[in-house]
């Protein structure tokens, strides 16, 4: 979203493209459901026969019960209201306009819902940068009775304590321009959410379930202090209850156009973790950080998390070096451990410092005190964050990160940070490493390039780029996520929690399909006995390359049969040339200059079982990734479920503009019974050019006997850009002469979409009708008479 000029409505056949690209996502799925992977041709994602269960966990055990991920949830259905524009246009949110569905005396009701189910995320933002206080109080009624009525700045603040605090609760500052509630709220019979004044951008996502069976009614006594540690250890801690097993590794080469089994393993049993290190890639040359500083007699403090067997720790400081000669005391548990210095200064840099600290200060311990003491320096002592690793069985983990500023408040206030006479507070400051561009360009290739493929009871259910899987798609930068990371640093790994189950054996292999060979990796995949139950599905990783095409939503998944989406890692290489001036009838989309973040300004639209209207639709790309206003203007951030770790101007392997971004639905998942389009637009009216690649996590359960295609012939050198298979043929016009020119409803209860009858589809491996643009037709016909 970015504000921009006064209203004008759009032009019908804008509308009718807009709405158009809706109806070919449900037109694919009903004639094909092909997912496009660029290289591999096309293969067909399948699910499995709905199964009997009616709900997933419910309430705080959406976060407790993370070993229950692949089984399937029956009849739950996912939804959402948003400020989304009705019209097709931009306005989602700029004037209000859509932002309440009707008034009552408490103010402007934005969700409402009759029946059993359960909140699992709200999100808002407004002018100025995310700034709620003008939205006042935030109500929420659970069976008729008030369970929160606060300042909705208040409560993202962390100003009510647990369990509405960080990281269940983030304000603009932390999520980037965004702000979020993530604290599950089930209710039995009905739930409302009523703001005092126009919220002007927001989402409220929430579960509908058939019944009632197993669901008690949200206790705002219970501050869940369990799951808001599980949460903190984001990124450095698997957190799911049943972690650990055997580990197998392998260390290897890959020569380009080879590939490698890392791991074979029999079953019935479950992979909890897989971890893979690439000593020759090199980290992401530019950084966007914010951070602080002391002045003479100053001093900083917080705790910090280390392995309870560790046999020494190192601490690692991130500054800002154009500052010469910065000297600290570094103290450990009350002891003098060693001495930060800074050397001459080095503008445009960033400077990191690791020491070393022993056993006898750290050993049995999960938790450090850490105090940086200033002694000397030509202006201050800066710190921007703190990242610490625990030797465990002689092997480096990173066990715990600090990263401070005026950004990061929550992140800071879990750690206990502590400054005494500060003097500089930077909000964004834009720094490089030292790396040559010939080091980036090969370290890119390899990340885009070496594909994991994961094969379960002889099904390939995972093919994606190395980097996008663990949540990079635009080279190594830092990635901390709830269910995987990439640690950029010293000694680091790339790893992944989620849960995979299977009944007989395992495969997991890595395919290099560039030209770059890979030398000194190491793999470890660590599994654990289990049975597979009849209710779980397979983990999938489903990945996507391509061009954006005019008028349709960028896929992140389409799939067959009955499953579970999780979340995406999407990144994002917009294609808009500088220079050249855009006029546009759209609301809010006029510039005075190109805009080449236009790409944006388009939402996300879920289609569920078969539906013709969205069961989600949000208000733009980075609202989907709940922060707000292009992500502050270029500021990255990390949280447990969602982030923005990459942006990338003009150089570093990015043309024009590019973007990194992840979200992940653990607790707000959208379960499907009979199919799933879940997809993004690409600008304001769906035609921004764009080079998009996303990987999409689910679960479905038994694919049919149809295999992905064995490893093919690969390149020895990188291959020019693949695009998008397109949804429909050439000859095809890109506005139907009969599609409807009226605006969607309103999303009360009565225009929700419902989930259709359960269907067994995965079996079906048929061929897609050849005419599937007269299959859109059908659609189009079939919504214009339920209108």
């Amino acid at each position: 979203m970015r504000d921009r000029s006064a209203l004008s409505p759009p032009g019908n056949g804008r509308r009718r493209a807009r709405w158009l690209g809706a109806y070919l996502g449900v037109a694919s799925l009903a004639a094909a459901a092909v997912v496009a992977d660029a290289g591999f041709g096309s293969v067909r994602a399948y699910g499995q026969t709905s199964a009997p269960t009616t709900k997933g966990p419910v309430g705080w055990e959406t976060y407790r019960d993370l070993d229950g991920l692949a089984q399937l949830r029956g009849a739950e259905q996912s939804r959402q209201f948003s400020s989304y524009d009705r019209t097709g246009g931009n306005n989602d949110g700029f004037e209000g306009t859509y932002s309440c569905l009707r008034h009552s005396g408490r103010g402007c009701v934005i969700a409402e819902h009759a029946g059993a189910g359960e909140i699992s995320s709200i999100w808002s933002t407004r002018e100025p940068l995310g700034d709620v206080t003008g939205t006042g109080n935030i109500v929420v009624e659970l069976d008729g009775r008030v369970v929160l009525d606060a300042p909705l700045i208040d409560v993202v603040n962390g100003k009510l304590g647990a369990p509405f605090e960080w990281p269940l609760v983030a304000n603009a500052d932390d999520a980037a321009g965004g702000v979020v509630v993530k604290v599950p709220m089930p209710y039995r019979k009905s739930m409302r959410v009523t703001v005092q004044n126009n919220p002007y951008f927001y989402h409220v996502d929430y579960r509908a379930f058939p019944d009632a069976e197993g669901v008690r009614t949200f206790n705002p006594g219970d501050p869940a202090e369990d799951v808001l540690a599980r949460l903190r250890a984001f990124g450095v801690a698997d957190p799911k209850p049943r972690a650990g097993g055997t580990p197998v590794r392998r260390d290897f080469d890959l020569p380009a156009g080879a590939a490698a089994t890392v791991a074979e393993l029999r079953g019935p049993a479950r992979i909890n973790q897989l971890r893979l290190r690439l000593p020759q890639v090199m980290a992401a040359p530019q950084v966007v950080d914010d951070g602080r500083a002391f002045g003479a007699g100053g001093r900083s403090r917080f705790s910090m998390r280390v392995h309870p067997d560790n046999q020494g720790i190192r601490v690692i400081r991130r500054y800002d070096p154009q500052i010469a000669d910065q000297v600290g005391n570094l103290r450990v548990n009350g002891r003098q451990v060693g001495e930060w210095r800074s050397g001459p200064a080095a503008p445009g840099s960033w400077g990191v410092q690791v020491i070393d600290v022993p056993p006898g200060v750290t050993a049995g311990r999960s938790s450090v005190d850490i105090e940086n003491r200033f002694i000397s320096s030509s202006l201050d002592f800066n710190e921007f964050r703190y990242d610490v690793h625990s030797l465990v069985n002689g092997e480096w983990v990173r066990t715990d990160v600090l990263d401070l500023g005026p950004g990061h408040p929550g992140e800071e206030a879990a750690h206990g940070y502590r400054i005494d006479n500060p003097v500089f507070a930077r909000s964004k400051l834009l720094g490089r490493y030292p790396t040559r561009p010939e080091d980036v360009a090969a370290s890119d290739e390899v990340l885009e390039r070496t594909r994991l493929r994961i094969t379960f009871d002889g099904k390939t259910t995972v093919d994606a780029p190395v980097g996008e899987f663990f949540g990079t798609g635009l080279g190594e930068h830092d990635v901390r996520a709830l269910m995987s990371s990439v640690d950029p640093g010293l000694d680091g790994w790339y790893t992944a929690w989620w849960p995979m189950p299977f009944g007989q054996h395992a495969t997991v292999e890595l395919v290099n399909t560039g030209g770059v060979p890979i030398v000194g990796a190491t793999a470890e995949v660590t599994s654990s006995d289990g049975q597979l139950d009849p209710n779980a599905g397979y983990f999938h990783a489903t990945h996507q390359r391509g061009r954006t095409i005019s008028g349709q939503d960028w896929n992140f998944l389409r799939a067959e049969g009955a499953g579970t989406f999780y979340g995406v890692t999407h990144t994002m290489r917009g294609l808009i040339p500088p220079g050249t001036r855009r006029h546009t009838s759209e609301p809010l989309s006029d510039m005075a200059e190109v805009n080449q973040r236009n790409y944006l300004e388009g939402d996300e639209r879920f289609f569920v079982d078969g539906a013709s209207m969205p069961a989600w639709h949000g208000t733009g790309t980075e609202d989907f990734y709940e922060s707000g206003w292009y992500f502050r203007f270029g500021t990255t951030f990390s949280m447990p479920l969602t982030g923005n770790p990459a942006h990338e101007i003009n150089g570093d392997g990015c043309r024009y503009d590019c973007t990194g971004a992840y979200r992940l639905l653990l607790n707000d998942a959208v379960p499907f019974r009979n199919g799933l389009v879940a997809g993004i637009e690409h600008g304001p009216v769906n035609d921004e050019p764009g080079d998009y690649s996303s990987t999409a996590y689910w679960y479905g359960g038994r694919p049919s006997t149809r295999q992905l295609p064995g490893v093919p012939q690969l390149p020895t050198q990188t291959a020019e850009l693949p695009t998008q298979t397109p949804e429909l043929p050439p000859s095809a016009p890109s506005i139907p002469p009969t599609a409807p020119t009226t605006p969607p409803a309103s999303p009360t209860e009565s225009t929700v979409p419902e989930s259709g009858t359960p269907d067994t589809t995965g079996q079906d491996d048929g061929e897609p009708p050849t005419d599937v643009w007269q299959l859109v037709q059908v659609v189009i016909r079939q919504q214009q008479r339920e209108n």
